[in-house]
């Protein structure tokens, strides 16, 4: 009896030692650069309220529990992850509905729930559980892809879960539905269909943004922030990248930070992390997060099976884009939007659920067979 409960567990759980400490080492760095930048940015506006260290407690606490879910999670089989592909989209379905029922509004929009003290953001579970199931969709029917009607129906489960974010959080849908269409794509290169998915993607977009007035506010301001009424938080995020010059003014001495820049910790943060530390210190950002991706792309490729491989595909297209999206609004490369920089920005549903995210993806690399023991083994067959 005990040895059949021993075999369930190995089974479960992964014994082995191998394990990927760069892609540990930068997920802890970008990890605990993003807790110094938060004390940073928002130690001022929290100081009005009586604690300066308010937002980096708080983005603390869930940066330590997102570790510990990624160690435990690595140690986890990914492969029995798939069993639960369709409960994780059905459950990030039924918690999208709530939103709209027993959300909580911040500046206009309703996209969180509020439990225990915390404010939470279901959005970033349907992220999670689009990379899951496009990744059990498509090892599972990797041989039905060769058409538009075979590949509309792996879309239908994470279609279903962007519409209910859409209606309140675009940039966030949009996000999600280049997660879904970037991992069908690098399964099936089909440019014709891309074409295609792309062309209904825009007219969705268009009708999404007629249907809400500010989001047509936002691309005024994108065009025109010097004269929009709109376009001030542009304006003071580029003063601020400006002002920090070559080296910036130093860490903790940006003053565009004090209530010049809306969510100056949050999604304008990296304007604070070029005013403190100048555009050097945004370009080594930019290339720690270039050599962070590579790092996830070695894994993908070294990974097991497809399954493995599709799930860290889909957080490398997470992760990319979004940090992509986020500098392009910073800079004003692309209209105004709510999009964090990921492990940077204070946000603690992004945090955890990056960070469990990566715990998947190093459970695909500790069964990655290690260079020495795959050499190994031939010798020995030799």
């Amino acid at each position: 009896m005990a040895g059949r409960r021993r075999k369930r567990r190995s089974s479960f759980f992964l014994a082995g030692t191998y394990f990927d400490y760069p892609a540990l080492f930068m997920t802890l760095f970008l990890t605990m650069f993003g807790l110094v930048m938060v004390y940073s940015a928002s130690s001022y506006i929290a100081r009005l309220s009586g604690d300066e260290a308010y937002y980096f407690k708080r983005q603390g606490l869930v940066a330590l529990v997102g570790i510990v879910l990624m160690i435990v999670i690595s140690f986890v089989r990914y492969q029995k992850i798939r069993l639960f592909a369709l409960m994780i989209a059905i459950v990030s379905f039924g918690l999208m509905m709530l939103v709209h029922f027993a959300g909580t509004s911040e500046n206009g929009s309703t996209r969180w729930l509020y439990i225990a003290g915390f404010t939470f953001q279901p959005s970033e579970i349907v992220k999670l559980a689009i990379i899951i199931y496009m990744a059990h969709a498509l090892t599972a029917y990797s041989s039905a892809l060769d058409n538009i009607i075979d590949t509309a129906k792996v879309f239908i489960v994470p279609i279903a879960l962007i519409i209910p974010i859409a209606i309140e959080n675009l940039s966030t849908a949009i996000i999600c539905g280049v997660i879904m269409v970037g991992m069908w794509f690098i399964a099936t290169p089909k440019i014709r269909y891309i074409v295609i998915i792309g062309i209904i993607g825009v007219i969705g977009v268009i009708i999404f943004i007629t249907k809400a007035g500010y989001r047509g506010n936002r691309i005024e301001a994108w065009l025109n922030p010097e004269t929009s009424e709109n376009g001030y938080q542009t304006m003071q995020s580029l003063y601020a990248i400006g002002s920090g010059g070559l080296f910036g003014r130093g860490l903790g001495q940006s003053i565009q930070k004090m209530g010049f820049i809306p969510e100056a910790h949050n999604d304008m943060i990296f304007s604070v992390v070029c005013e403190e530390l100048g555009i050097i210190g945004g370009i080594g950002l930019v290339v720690v997060f270039i050599l962070f991706l590579w790092r996830l792309r070695m894994i993908a490729e070294g990974a097991p099976d497809r399954f493995g491989s599709f799930l860290v595909t889909g957080v490398i297209i997470h992760i990319g884009f979004q940090v992509v999206v986020n500098m392009c609004v910073v800079t004003n490369l692309m209209p105004n939007t709510g999009v964090t920089l990921p492990f940077v920005s204070y946000g603690g549903s992004s945090l955890l659920f990056l960070l469990i995210e990566l715990g998947i993806v190093f459970s695909v690399s500790r069964q990655i067979r290690p260079y020495k023991e795959v050499h190994a083994n031939a010798v020995k067959e030799v």
